[in-house]
């Protein structure tokens, strides 16, 4: 099966990771290969003594790198993207973010 093919019927896998200078989303493929990548440039800001992303700047990121690889994925392969097999997100591992039982922020995030 083609790379496009297997898109369309909705068997890639995608990856996002929230990095410490970059968003970066990377679209795999039958043979576990990237098929099409994006990105997302961004940098922390020092806020109150504390080194921080806005979420509003983390939401604006991830939108802008899935649009990076949505324009990929057609520059590439004359398609979009309808249905992904999976979805996994990563993190920085040196940043936290606490949720209360309502999944809303109790502090901004933060990070060393």
């Amino acid at each position: 099966m083609n790379v496009k093919e297997y898109i369309d019927q909705g068997k890639a896998s995608l990856g996002i990771e929230f990095g410490s200078t970059r968003i970066k989303a990377v679209l795999i493929g039958e043979d576990n290969q990237p098929a099409a990548i994006g990105a997302y440039d961004w940098e922390n800001s020092l806020k109150d003594g504390i080194w921080t992303y806005p979420m509003e700047e983390a939401v604006k990121g991830l939108r802008g790198c899935y649009r990076s690889l949505i324009k990929d994925v057609r520059e590439k392969y004359g398609t979009g993207i309808k249905k992904l097999a999976c979805i996994g997100i990563s993190g920085m591992m040196h940043g936290y973010l606490p949720l209360d039982k309502n999944d809303e922020p109790l502090v901004p995030f933060r990070t060393w």
